[in-house]
């Protein structure tokens, strides 16, 4: 679950789509995280990779780039959304922030969301108009062209309608008489 609280966030529908971002990315799922997600490292050819510093980006200290693949392609995509090195320090000193805390991570998701102009349609449950906006930041969402696979719009969908039910609570027991 999102570390932003819905009133810092802007609405629980803001929360629900950062949590839609970490499923469709795979970083909440990962059975390597410690931190839904908040600590993961794009995985390489070598395997998975996490981290356990949050007072910068992972590769903000020249740290080399993962190789993703055995074309060579490489990736400093790091955080539960996965954002590259090279964006961290533009929206830490835009957004003021202290650290690549969760909470930073979350400020700066959302604030990639409003630069694509998807928080009204994510307000008003036009959530496969937000989608169609942020597919150029998140690969595994569906519309772009970065060939990563990804999620399908039907299972983002899905997976967002579920996030907005609360979980199932066990059924209280029969009452006995005595």
């Amino acid at each position: 679950m999102a570390a932003i609280t819905a009133e810092q966030a802007g609405g629980q529908a803001l929360v629900q789509f950062l949590d839609l971002i970490a499923f469709s990315e795979g970083t909440s799922t990962s059975p390597h995280t410690q931190n839904d997600g908040y600590d993961i490292i794009v995985s390489g050819i070598d395997g998975h990779h996490e981290f356990t510093d949050f007072s910068g980006h992972p590769f903000s200290n020249g740290r080399p780039a993962i190789v993703v693949n055995h074309s060579g392609l490489t990736s400093t995509a790091s955080g539960r959304y996965q954002l590259l090195a090279r964006f961290y320090a533009v929206y830490k000193n835009e957004l003021n922030l202290p650290d690549f805390s969760p909470v930073s991570q979350d400020k700066i998701a959302l604030q990639q969301i409003r630069e694509r102009h998807a928080i009204p349609d994510i307000l008003a449950g036009n959530i496969q108009f937000a989608i169609t906006k942020c597919c150029t930041i998140w690969a595994s969402f569906p519309g772009n062209d970065f060939g990563q696979g990804g999620k399908s719009m039907e299972a983002l969908l899905a997976r967002f309608d579920a996030l907005a039910s609360p979980p199932a609570s066990p059924a209280a027991p029969a009452a006995v008489d005595a």
